[in-house]
């Protein structure tokens, strides 16, 4: 099917149209790049709302598919130029427009950039990149809840449609959901479907994304010296969306040691130990732990999602809780 308003579209080879582009992306980059209110920046594709396709048109302006591939990843590359900082958030969209999107997502995931979806129900190949990609590469869902109120009779086998949609978020792993309705977007029926159903939003609530805690830790002496291994764990539904690192404090904040796990690390559900040597220390508690996630060369505060009360930074005061 030809696309009846594809003459609006621009040449988005043409030279003036690249040199604007850029100009455009150094000057968002100034202003928003490493900025610590924004976590991502949504990479720029073809078509509507930039998501990588005109679907259902499938013609677009370019004379063949290589100038299409070699213009888009040209404008990516300028993107990956610009914001060495803040993530960028590709979308997973299969190549219906025929534009390189395939590549798009191979070099974001290669320069350790994010990945998204705009819908995950009828295309497999979305689920395939969001679910198999690295454990350090962070996930986004854009799957709306029905635009209208709940209603029980859609249900089959006692699962709704908003239940189905949560358990598949779920099932691929994501780091964020974008809550809304389908075409009708309506705080009322979000609330609705939460009042409806709030045993699946809890559930994905405390799950989402990455939630790790210091779950095993041992101390030991060796030649000297005091020593401790930490076995972190994971309850989230993803790995650690970049590096976390670890850093053992004196009781009056002075950093003793630090280190970083193996990027994305701990797994869902995995044990990851780490081994911390404190020479100059004689008693582990009264010892903290303080976590942070390295993303792209900028470090942020991590509070750990442990049970244990923790301290204003997020960091876990080290004490004894078994009884000899």
């Amino acid at each position: 099917m030809q696309n009846p308003h594809s003459r609006y579209q621009p040449r988005f080879d043409h030279p003036f149209f690249q040199q604007a582009f850029k100009e455009l992306v150094g000057l968002l980059a100034a202003e928003f790049d490493g900025s610590p209110l924004i976590e991502f920046i949504d990479t720029f594709m073809y078509g509507f709302w930039g998501e990588g396709h005109t679907w259902p048109f499938g013609n677009n302006p370019f004379p063949d598919y290589q100038t299409a591939e070699r213009t888009w990843t040209n404008m990516l590359e300028a993107q990956l130029e610009h914001f060495s900082k803040t993530p960028l958030l590709t979308n997973t969209q299969p190549d219906y427009s025929r534009v390189g999107n395939s590549e798009l997502v191979d070099r974001t995931v290669r320069s350790n950039n994010w990945i998204r979806s705009d819908t995950i129900f009828i295309e497999n190949e979305q689920i395939e990149a969001l679910s198999n990609r690295p454990p350090w590469i962070a996930a986004l869902l854009e799957q709306g809840l029905p635009g209208k109120p709940p209603d029980p009779g859609a249900a089959y086998e006692e699962v709704s449609p908003a239940e189905n949609i949560i358990a598949h978020v779920t099932d691929v792993g994501a780091n964020y959901w974008s809550l809304w309705n389908f075409h009708q977007i309506s705080a009322k029926n979000l609330m609705s479907y939460y009042q409806a159903y709030p045993a699946s939003f809890d559930r994905i609530n405390r799950r989402i994304g990455y939630r790790v805690r210091p779950s095993f830790i041992w101390s030991y002496t060796g030649g000297g010296y005091l020593g401790l291994i930490v076995g972190f764990a994971n309850d989230g539904i993803a790995g650690v969306p970049g590096v976390l690192r670890v850093t053992v404090k004196s009781q009056d904040g002075k950093a003793l040691k630090s280190g970083c796990l193996d990027a994305g690390y701990p797994l869902p559900g995995k044990i990851r130990q780490a081994q911390f040597v404190l020479p100059h220390v004689t008693d582990w508690k009264g010892l903290k732990l303080k976590a942070e996630i390295e993303v792209k060369g900028m470090r942020y505060p991590v509070r750990w999602a442990c049970h244990q009360k923790l301290n204003d930074d997020g960091s876990l005061t080290l004490r004894a809780n078994l009884r000899p």
